[in-house]
């Protein structure tokens, strides 16, 4: 499917979205979730289950809270409060939260966009607030971590 088969499909959930604040990148893939992509892993489900039937980083709470999602990406080495906006040499992270519980993540792009796993769905690049909407809320959190040099 292409980009303007999906947004009917999205506009549900994030009534924000369309053709010019977000394009398809990938195919539907349930290997992976937005956790997961936004720390860039494509192999595998971040979530913090009470069971451990996903990966979460060890040492941290399995909580679904800001706190336990700011020290996963923590161990990933995102340790700065930062703004959306694009700095050289600083990759940056973004939490949305509903009603101050996470809900998803996005990592931002060179060019200033941001990348995307819409659950076992699509991935999408995307402005910050093109996903706003019932589905995910809204960014709440930016981190960042200096580029390896």
């Amino acid at each position: 499917m292409s980009l303007a088969d999906w947004i009917p499909l999205l506009k549900a959930g994030f009534p924000k979205v369309s053709m010019e604040n977000c394009r398809l990148t990938s195919p539907e893939d349930p290997t992976y979730n937005c956790i997961a992509w936004a720390a860039g892993d494509a192999g595998r489900w971040w979530w913090p289950d009470s069971v451990n039937q996903t990966f979460w980083p060890v040492g941290v709470p399995h909580e679904v809270n800001l706190s336990a999602f700011e020290c996963a990406f923590g161990l990933e080495g995102y340790a700065e409060h930062s703004t959306p906006l694009v700095e050289v040499g600083v990759h940056k992270v973004a939490i949305y939260a509903q009603n101050g519980l996470p809900t998803h993540a996005s990592r931002q792009l060179a060019d200033g966009w941001w990348a995307s796993k819409l659950g076992k769905s699509i991935d999408v690049e995307h402005t910050l607030d093109a996903l706003d909407g019932p589905v995910y809320g809204a960014p709440v959190l930016v981190l960042g971590r200096r580029a390896a040099r």
